[in-house]
Parts: C-alpha cells; sequence; structure tokens
C-alpha cells in the first residue's frame, strides 16, 4: 500500500511507521490511541445498559398518562432506522475507501454519513416536539422521563457524531490520507457503528415493543 503524506504532519513523535499494517494502526501512537477508543466505547456501553435498564423497569409507570401504544409512530421511528443504518453503510464506504487511499471517495460517503445523520436527527427533534405538543413532556410519567433521557441522549451522541465527522471531513480535504487522519477516521467510524447498534437495540426495546406490550 502506498501512503499519501500531504499536509504539515510532523512525523518526528511516529518513531517508527509499520507500511505491513493498515495505516491507521502503522504508528505506535495510533494503534494506542485505537486501543484507547475501545475502552471509551466500553464505558459508553455501561452508560447505556444502564438507561436501557433504567427505561424497562420505567416502561409501565405512566401515571395514568400517554402509554408508548398511544405515542409511537410506525413511519417516524421506521424512517429514522433506515437513515441511521443506511448511514452506517456509506461509514463503512469510507473507511474502505480510505484503506484504498481513495482520498475523494472518502470525503464523499463521509458527506453522505453527515446527510443521513442529519436526516435522523431532524425526524428526532420533529418527534420530541410532537410528544411535547401534546402535552407528553418528560415530567409528566417515569415512562416518559426515561423514553426522554434514553433515546435523547442517543440523540445527543448522534450530534456529537455529526460534528466529529465534519472536522474530519474538513482535516481530509486540507491534508489528504495520513496516519492521523486515517486513524480519525477510524475511530469515528468505530464510533457511528457503536451508535447504530445501539439504535437497533432502541428499535426494539423501546419501539417495536412499546407499540406491541
Amino acid at each position: 500500500m502506498s501512503y499519501q503524506m500531504e499536509g504539515h504532519l510532523n512525523l518526528e513523535h511516529d518513531h517508527h511507521i509499520d507500511t505491513s499494517k493498515p495505516m491507521e494502526y502503522s504508528t505506535e501512537d495510533g494503534s494506542l490511541r485505537i486501543f484507547g477508543f475501545w475502552v471509551f466505547l466500553g464505558s459508553d456501553l455501561v452508560l447505556f445498559s444502564c438507561l436501557f435498564t433504567m427505561y424497562i423497569l420505567l416502561f409501565r409507570n405512566t401515571a395514568g398518562g400517554f402509554t408508548s401504544q398511544q405515542l409511537y409512530d410506525y413511519p417516524t421511528f421506521l424512517s429514522e432506522t433506515f437513515l441511521l443504518l443506511t448511514s452506517s453503510f456509506t461509514c463503512g464506504l469510507a473507511t474502505y475507501s480510505m484503506r484504498r487511499g481513495w482520498k475523494n471517495a472518502v470525503i464523499g460517503w463521509l458527506i453522505v454519513t453527515v446527510l443521513l445523520g442529519l436526516g435522523f436527527i431532524g425526524f428526532e427533534v420533529s418527534e420530541f416536539l410532537k410528544y411535547v405538543h401534546m402535552g407528553a413532556t418528560i415530567s409528566k410519567s417515569a415512562f416518559l422521563s426515561s423514553f426522554f433521557i434514553l433515546v435523547g441522549t442517543h440523540g445527543c451522541h448522534v450530534s456529537l457524531g455529526i460534528l466529529w465527522l465534519t472536522s474530519i471531513i474538513i482535516q481530509v480535504a486540507r491534508r489528504g490520507l495520513n496516519p492521523v487522519t486515517t486513524r480519525k477516521i477510524f475511530i469515528s467510524g468505530l464510533y457511528w457503528h457503536f451508535l447504530d447498534v445501539a439504535w437497533i437495540f432502541i428499535f426494539t426495546v423501546v419501539y417495536f415493543m412499546g407499540k406491541v406490550l
């Protein structure tokens, strides 16, 4: 694999570049940062596990108010699911392109991923505003509190991911593909896929079971 070293990258801190490995793993610093991010994802997994447990325990505590069957709307959460899972695919294509040194393809697929993420957030904000307009606010019941906290936390993570991917797009456009930018693309991809997996559980536990049970 030929490495494209564009931009102002200080290689003095990268004492050794192992060209036999993928570019994001080619330096010791890159490997350690990727490992550290796996640890971070482990802590985020604990966070979401706690939020899911809270939701499951409080799901039936509606205080005589709105229930999940009254609130959840198939077209809305199916659209959200389609957008986010499609964005996971396009994010994977960005990583695939990165491994082959296709800078423009990386930028293109990341832009598509960001646009899909924005569409997801748009549907989610619209959903929340609809519930609030109906009077189903976070303070109305334990069920609604757990719902808004769980789904809202995931939405905040997606919003941060959109900002992160946007900054990486700018860096790749300016500096090209090098051990630093490829490491950032790879780590942000791990983050985005984690959010997609978390959403699959939200779709199943919150929305699907909420409409069925």
